[in-house]
């Protein structure tokens, strides 16, 4: 079963959100319409970077027609494992997925835990309104939310479980909105992640830097599956959906992306790692997080 989630809070005073008919309300009388497909933005003008920030609709078209044909589904798979295969919940399992684009990882695990009779309430999360727009039109259980990962607008401690899909992981808010010994499942790109086609849009790679983000202390990795297989793209059409659904596509010069759209077929690896981490009850590195 899945359900809405409500423990909402307001991104400008951080108080809890209430639904009330097609809005959502704190009690300082700040107001969020829930819009016409089913979301509703929670990004104030002052917490953007742009007028229109996070991928555009051409993006997200792009990665829905190449997630929905199955290329990914190893990993969305791998993640369904590592959320939900020690769970026994009997209460419903409260999950958010920090930069959902257009939602195709959450309605697996959505379904996955349909499957298992795992009950879930689920929240989507992007900064593009584009992204949020799709996701809503194609589930109108999960709530369905514009706003930043630097400041969730989530209620403290009320989270079971966080995703974070070759995203911009903001730990300290990640602590902040989780329980204590809850579960932060991190999806990254690896060394050869999509190798063979950079070696195609780029005149030469560069060295795979070491990671180097600050992770707290609190996180602790708890379990690591290193993913990797070959992937055969058999359309120039989807070719293309494969480089405009990455950063690549506008890293790589104008010769780059005419050698890439000159093609007809690519194999090329997935290379990914899925790390758990647990968020201990108490740490001792506060000021980190």
């Amino acid at each position: 079963m899945t359900l809405p989630f409500q423990a909402l809070s307001c991104p400008l005073d951080a108080l809890p959100l209430q639904r009330v008919d097609t809005c959502w309300r704190c009690t300082s009388g700040h107001s969020y319409d829930v819009s016409a497909q089913n979301y509703v933005n929670l990004l104030p003008v002052q917490h953007k970077r742009s007028r229109d920030p996070g991928d555009s609709k051409e993006m997200i078209a792009a990665r829905h027609r190449f997630l929905q044909a199955g290329h990914y589904l190893p990993i969305a798979q791998a993640v369904c494992r590592a959320a939900l295969d020690d769970q026994r919940a009997s209460t419903a399992l409260r999950c958010l997925d920090a930069g959902c684009g257009e939602g195709y990882y959450l309605r697996t695990l959505l379904a996955a835990g349909e499957r298992r009779q795992l009950p879930l309430q689920s929240i989507g999360l992007d900064i593009s309104k584009w992204a949020v727009s799709a996701a809503a039109k194609r589930d109108r259980q999960t709530t369905w939310v514009v706003g930043t990962n630097a400041n969730l607008p989530v209620q403290p401690a009320t989270l079971d479980l966080v995703l974070c899909m070759f995203g911009f992981p903001v730990y300290a808010e990640f602590a902040r909105v989780l329980k204590p010994g809850g579960k932060l499942i991190q999806v990254d790109a690896g060394p050869d992640h999509l190798r063979e086609l950079r070696e195609i849009i780029y005149p030469s790679l560069r060295p795979g830097r070491e990671d180097a983000r600050n992770i707290p202390t609190r996180f602790q990795p708890t379990a690591t599956e290193s993913l990797r297989y070959q992937m055969t793209v058999d359309s120039a059409e989807t070719i293309a959906d494969l480089l405009v659904m990455t950063p690549h596509f506008y890293r790589a010069g104008a010769e780059g992306r005419a050698r890439a759209a000159a093609l007809k077929e690519l194999t090329t690896t997935v290379d990914v790692v899925v790390t758990q981490f647990t968020l201990e009850p108490n740490g001792n590195d506060h000021e980190r997080i």
